[in-house]
């Protein structure tokens, strides 16, 4: 499977061979990665109310997606996914519920880790399944926080490059 970034082209591969493209995000990708996100975040985040990402959908397309750097991921030409990037930190990581299992969020982790040295994020305690994802992905867990908007547990996790 070939993965494009940016110019250069690099193999990659993702479970059963699924050919995918990752790019750099524009405006025209916003809407489908709003919908991506609130999706998503309301199957892997049902200890929130749906109605809390709702009403987030506007700053996360005006505001969130627009001060980051972004990736999405391509499959069969439409936005299966997207990282988000803020420095450092990952900001977002979601991948569209029906293309889930085939690899595609380590892809765009793995895109991640070749453009930074470190990298570090908040998840949900309750996300368990997020949790053991970025474990496999040699995140650690370094200390506790709340979410100040939802008031939920979360994980700090950070991940750096081997010398």
């Amino acid at each position: 499977m070939i993965r494009y970034c940016g110019m250069k082209t690099i193999e990659d591969k993702c479970s059963e061979g699924y050919a995918i493209q990752i790019r750099s995000s524009t405006t025209a990708d916003i809407p489908r990665l709003v919908d991506v996100w609130e999706r998503c975040s309301q199957i892997s985040h049902a200890f929130i109310p749906a109605s809390y990402w709702e009403g987030q959908r506007e700053a996360m397309a005006q505001q969130y997606l627009p001060a980051a750097e972004s990736y999405v991921l391509e499959s069969d030409g439409e936005a299966s996914g997207f990282i988000s990037l803020m420095d450092t930190r990952v900001a977002a990581l979601f991948v569209d519920e029906a293309q889930q299992g085939k690899g595609y969020g380590k892809a765009l982790l793995n895109h991640a880790k070749s453009l930074r040295s470190q990298l570090n994020l908040q998840v949900y305690q309750k996300n368990e399944s997020a949790v053991r994802f970025y474990k496999l992905q040699g995140f650690d867990i370094t200390e506790e926080c709340a979410d100040p908007h939802t008031g939920e547990q979360e994980f700090v996790m950070v991940w750096a490059r081997s010398s």
